[in-house]
């Protein structure tokens, strides 16, 4: 990846010139040269990264080159720290310091230009490696891609045993029972336990049903506490537990009912042993999923009968997986018909060999040669065994387009199966620095294309959608991660660390020669042992699913040793206060954590870098005083309580500084930060969340209101309206405003607590593009509700929380276009109204936790609707 390091550094040095001229005055002239020099390779490593050349010349040649690009970027950033600290001392200090800056100056200037003649010797001393890829074909640019369409997840061939696993999961005996599906990697072991997991006779059976990924490298508490939250969401409160403990407590939460837990990718028998003490014998007809590669774990855990031994795909099965794969909804050319199938044929019926190779001929469009060639070389990599299957992935990433090379890689940051909420995998690639500006795109339009592009490709698997068709979560395929994980260990890009396995810990030397470190698990003992030191790291990534404490020094370990971060995610990691070093990590562009603090500290506004900040805290408020309106790249601001804003009116900038277009998220923040002062310094807000006591946004002051001032929001889309009400205090609200005074764009609400009545539903009808609608828990009250003709005219989905509401009409004259509707917690609601029935596009129904009487008219709803019409119904807990 040394290609994209020297991308992302000329990126860098560009805003640094752009931006902070000021602090980088006394080595401009070496920084822009370098620049140049550097500029010089970019053809050479794009076309190296495309042909991924065996040519140890040239891979001696990348290597020197990615060698230098890094010292170059260690060089200026350091430079930017002291230019930084040296600005933010008083005038007097400065003076004095002055000649031991000054040194420093003279000292970074001489580090450029020593790095500038290495770069020249590698430039002279390495003509043949510098010609042997002079061949750019990048025409193809990102910029020119349009970002694909991400279609539904294509089954084929998997009907016959989807249906052979669903008889076995509902029939049989009383005792608990375990089902094995067996088969070689890439035949599609997931692909099939997730059909059947999603099957609605299955979510009708057994209302208590879990997911868990275990892999080869599972840690069996983390398995447990995975479990647990489903039972409850105050999982920190058995952290302290032994595993044994953990298993008990999960027996006890799964003996009261039937239930189903997949265990996907169980490796060893002694895996399945250790796990299966969680797992009670109820008498409930209770089950357990399980998919393995190895034919011993299989047959060894089976209940009865043999596993499922996991058929390979026919030739016109296989080909009809790879038309679906390349050509979507419409059929193959006919000219190509003859080479799809026999690319089809030479994949051996293996799944994952078909959608990856399906990926490399996305890029081929109708060109019968370049098909040729891939038929050609298909074999090479086909085999059924686990190290071809590998060549295969391979040859997949070298068809990947320069862009999105280190974007995939990035997978290999998270944790084996982690189920990875694509807004947060967008903000991190864009602080990585691997989305570059093109045109009038914002960076997280950019990032959402690339994220399709790869799911396109077959080499992402979407696991939730939002009801739009945008991605919510994903994850990949263990193969393809372990790829993206030993590749980009091997560029130095990143490296997972694991602690107590047979894998010897890596010297104090080798990790700091890696740009990213990932560290999952037994957060404390890898800073004890490796006694944080790493002035090379960019980024420090901790995804565990455990919350972890650590004593105050070894917080402060972190920002000491790493000063050039630009990423820090340590959502697990628990802050009893905000450390004062990680103030002056002044590279840090996205920051995310846990704590018990109150009050984001002033000095958090040197973070000039910051583009994502996110906060979880236990406190009922968060008060930022850091003066956030300085901090010109600033984005994305997330925390999970009433979060109140510094006023712009009290900014050290000027005016004409404050930002005025860079804030795209505020969630949550308080009601009394609505401000006009506050929003009309946000134009470009899409997402806005509000927590606290409304009544105060709500209340009229004079001829106005706070809630007057989100009607500027012209951008806004997604609208959070979140009543905190405490012990012994009403949060009712009076009414809502009119609508003219909502955001004209406005296509998502969300309210909560509010026990607004019914009639104030009339309101929210009118709102032209409101295409979804969540009422959580109490956000109206009353037991009728009479909705209005011609209202809604735009939802898709709606959502109902605990209520006491009891009968309401509808029809397609109230909901012309839903799609969706969710009921929870309605346990007075003495029918659905049948008049839903009509509806042409409602294609799903859920109740949860409603009554009997309800579910009966929901069925009846059911029975209504066309059978091919494909209408789910899920009703939460079943009759039995």
């Amino acid at each position: 990846m040394a290609d994209a390091a020297v991308q992302f550094l000329v990126e860098n040095l560009l805003q640094l010139l752009r931006d902070n001229a000021e602090l980088i005055f006394g080595i401009k002239e070496q920084a822009e040269s370098l620049l140049g020099d550097l500029g010089d390779f970019k053809a050479f490593l794009k076309e190296a990264a495309r042909r991924r050349s065996q040519n140890e010349v040239i891979k001696e040649l990348v290597k020197k080159i990615r060698i230098a690009v890094n010292k170059a970027e260690d060089a200026i950033d350091k430079f930017v720290v002291e230019a930084k600290l040296h600005r933010s001392k008083g005038m007097m200090t400065r003076y004095v310091d002055k000649p031991a800056h000054l040194v420093k100056v003279n000292a970074a200037a001489r580090e450029i230009e020593s790095i500038r003649n290495e770069v020249r010797a590698i430039r002279q001393n390495n003509a043949y490696g510098l010609q042997a890829l002079q061949m750019d074909n990048a025409s193809k640019d990102a910029a020119e891609r349009k970002a694909p369409v991400v279609e539904e997840d294509d089954v084929v061939g998997f009907d016959g045993e989807a249906k052979t696993i669903i008889d076995r999961l509902i029939g049989g005996s009383d005792d608990l029972e375990v089902v094995s599906i067996f088969g070689m990697p890439g035949l599609g072991k997931t692909t099939l336990a997730r059909k059947v997991f999603k099957d609605s006779e299955i979510e009708y059976e057994f209302f208590t049903r879990h997911w868990v990924y275990v892999s080869r490298s599972y840690n069996r508490k983390d398995i447990f506490l995975n479990i647990l939250s489903i039972f409850t969401q105050r999982t920190k409160d058995y952290h302290d537990m032994t595993e044994e403990q953990l298993a008990e407590k999960i027996s006890k939460f799964l003996e009261s009912g039937k239930y189903l837990i997949v265990l996907d990718d169980v490796w060893e028998e002694k895996d399945w042993k250790l796990l299966k003490i969680a797992f009670p014998n109820n008498k409930k007809k209770s089950r357990v999923l399980l998919t393995t590669r190895q034919g011993n774990v299989a047959s060894r855990a089976t209940s009865n009968g043999q596993p499922h031994d996991l058929k390979f795909l026919s030739h016109d099965e296989s080909f009809e997986l790879l038309e679906k794969k390349v050509c979507r909804k419409q059929s193959c050319p006919s000219e190509l018909k003859a080479i799809g199938l026999r690319i089809a044929i030479k994949c051996d019926g293996l799944p994952l060999a078909i959608v990856v190779i399906a990926g490399v001929l996305l890029d081929k469009g109708d060109r019968r040669g370049e098909w040729e060639m891939v038929a050609e070389c298909v074999s090479t990599y086909v085999n059924k065994d686990e190290e071809n299957c590998k060549k295969l992935v391979e040859m997949s990433y070298d068809h990947l387009p320069y862009d999105l090379k280190s974007c995939f890689l990035y997978f290999g940051a998270f944790p084996g199966g982690y189920e990875i909420p694509a807004w947060k995998l967008i903000r991190l690639w864009i602080a990585e620095g691997f989305i570059q500006n093109q045109g009038q795109l914002t960076l997280e339009d950019i990032a959402e294309g690339y994220l399709n592009d790869l799911v396109n490709r077959n080499l992402v698997i979407v696991m939730k959608k939002r009801i739009d068709g945008r991605i919510k979560t994903c994850r990949m395929h263990d193969m393809l991660h372990e790829f993206c994980k030993n590749e980009a260990r091997e560029d130095n890009l990143l490296r997972e660390i694991r602690m107590g396995g047979n894998e010897p810990f890596p010297s104090p030397g080798e990790l700091n020669t890696y740009r990213r470190l990932c560290v999952h698990s037994h957060v404390l003992d890898f800073i004890r042992a490796s006694r944080a030191c790493g002035e090379h790291v960019r980024s420090f990534l901790c995804f565990s699913s455990k919350e972890i404490e650590l004593p105050l020094e070894h917080i402060q370990a972190i920002p000491k040793a790493y000063k050039l971060l630009r990423v820090l995610e340590m959502k697990p990691i628990l802050l009893t206060r905000f450390p004062r070093e990680m103030t002056q990590l002044f590279h840090l562009r996205y920051i995310a954590l846990s704590s018990d603090i109150k009050i984001i500290p002033p000095s958090i506004g040197n973070l000039w870098n910051m583009q994502t900040l996110i906060i979880e805290t236990s406190q009922r408020s968060l008060e930022i005083k850091a003066d956030i309106w300085s901090m010109q790249r600033f984005r994305h601001l997330h925390t999970n309580t009433c979060t109140n804003l510094p006023s712009p009116l009290a900014s050290k900038s000027s005016k004409d500084r404050l930002i005025t277009g860079s804030l795209n998220t505020l969630s949550t923040i308080s009601p009394e930060s609505c401000t006009e002062e506050v929003l009309t310094r946000t134009p470009n807000l899409t997402k806005l969340g509000i927590r606290g006591k409304l009544s105060s946004l709500m209340e009229s002051k004079g001829p106005s209101m706070l809630f007057d001032n989100l009607g500027k929001l012209d951008h806004l889309e997604n609208l959070k309206l979140l009543n905190d009400v405490f012990l012994g205090q009403t949060g009712k609200l009076r009414g809502l405003p009119q609508a003219y005074k909502f955001p004209s764009k406005l296509k998502k609400l969300t309210i909560s607590n509010t026990s607004l009545e019914w009639k104030d539903m009339t309101i929210l009808g009118t709102l032209e593009n409101l295409e979804v609608l969540k009422l959580d828990d109490n956000a109206f009250k009353g037991e009728i509700w009479e909705p209005v003709n011609g209202g809604f005219r735009h939802l898709q989905v709606f959502c109902i929380g605990r209520t006491d509401l009891a009968s309401w009409q509808a029809s397609s004259h109230h909901f012309p276009r839903l799609k969706f509707l969710a009921l929870r917690h309605c346990n007075k609601l003495e029918a659905v109204p049948f008049g839903l029935a009509d509806i042409p596009s409602l294609q799903m129904m859920e109740l949860y936790c409603t009554n009997k009487i309800a579910a009966e008219s929901a069925r009846k709803i059911q029975q209504h609707k066309p059978k091919s019409g494909g209408f789910k119904l899920s009703i939460y807990p079943p009759d039995h």
